[in-house]
């Protein structure tokens, strides 16, 4: 194996780097799919709510009531509450910031090694782009070290994404149906979910690339629809926390306002995304 080279700007370059600016002939179309797939997107927002509940976590602890309202709570409950909500602010804020130091590393990465070669990796070359130039620093080693993290990080998103849709798909179904006043089959959600597995996160988008291909547009258009969803699912889960939660349950003023930046970003995005890709603004505009 060849001798290890060290990947890394100068600080200064670094620095310079991540001062917010926007830079020249901006193609949103391009940059806002990949945003919506940062950490988890709209629904894995809605994900991390039933697998908190499938977990008996939190609320979901309180054996016997299919429903719980927050308000009725006495304290000692509320304080069990509060420590698991700790517990997922300390779990959301590792998953942000292992997020940012994987998006930093693939930046530094493109600079580094694509942009002097003057490579865009195109379609599904993308790791074998990758592991090419990894295999030039690093040897083997480099070309079957990026080949596996592909590999686990798509097994790991496929996983999350038949698990997560089939339980939100269900549920949303679940609660449509019953409200019609069918029951049976269709509202049984074990049911609903092994057919959501089956036919729409699985036969549904073999179909789709066997006959359309594109993988790559297939999973920006996936983005785009995330990211321009994050705006709602921000906006209607600060309401409801504080609309339904006690005053010891809501999210601090900091948190809100965080939240709050998060989805006025997306939205606006989304905007800018909407009016290129209806031609009312070009794609180079700023």
């Amino acid at each position: 194996m060849g001798k290890l080279k060290l990947v890394f700007p100068s600080f200064r370059q670094l620095a310079a780097g991540l001062v917010p600016q926007i830079p020249q002939n901006v193609r949103y179309q391009e940059i806002l799919p990949w945003l919506g797939f940062m950490l988890a997107g709209a629904a894995g927002l809605m994900w991390y709510s039933y697998w908190v509940e499938a977990r008996g976590y939190g609320a979901a602890s309180v054996k016997g009531q299919e429903r719980i309202d927050p308000k009725q709570l006495n304290q000692q409950e509320k304080k069990k509450l509060r420590g698991w909500l700790n517990l997922m602010t300390i779990s959301y804020t590792l998953a942000v910031v292992g997020a940012l130091l994987a998006a930093l590393s693939f930046l530094i990465l493109g600079s580094e090694l694509l942009r002097p070669q003057g490579l865009v990796p195109q379609e599904n070359q993308v790791a074998e782009t990758l592991g090419s130039l990894l295999g030039d620093l690093w040897g083997p080693f480099g070309f079957w070290f990026m080949v596996a993290i592909v590999f686990i990080t798509f097994c790991s998103i496929v996983l999350s994404v038949e698990d997560g849709f089939g339980r939100m798909f269900a549920d949303g179904t679940q609660i449509i149906l019953q409200g019609f006043g069918v029951r049976g089959r269709w509202t049984n959600e074990k049911f609903l979910q092994r057919f959501y597995i089956v036919l729409l996160l699985t036969v549904l988008p073999i179909t789709i690339y066997l006959f359309f291909g594109q993988p790559v547009g297939l999973l920006q258009t996936a983005g785009a629809i995330e990211a321009a969803h994050i705006p709602i699912v921000t906006g209607l889960t600060l309401f409801l926390n504080q609309r339904m939660l006690p005053k010891e349950l809501r999210p601090s003023k900091i948190i809100f306002a965080g939240t709050a930046i998060a989805g006025i970003f997306f939205a606006v995005f989304a905007v800018i995304y909407l009016l290129q890709l209806i031609g009312v603004i070009g794609a180079g505009s700023n």
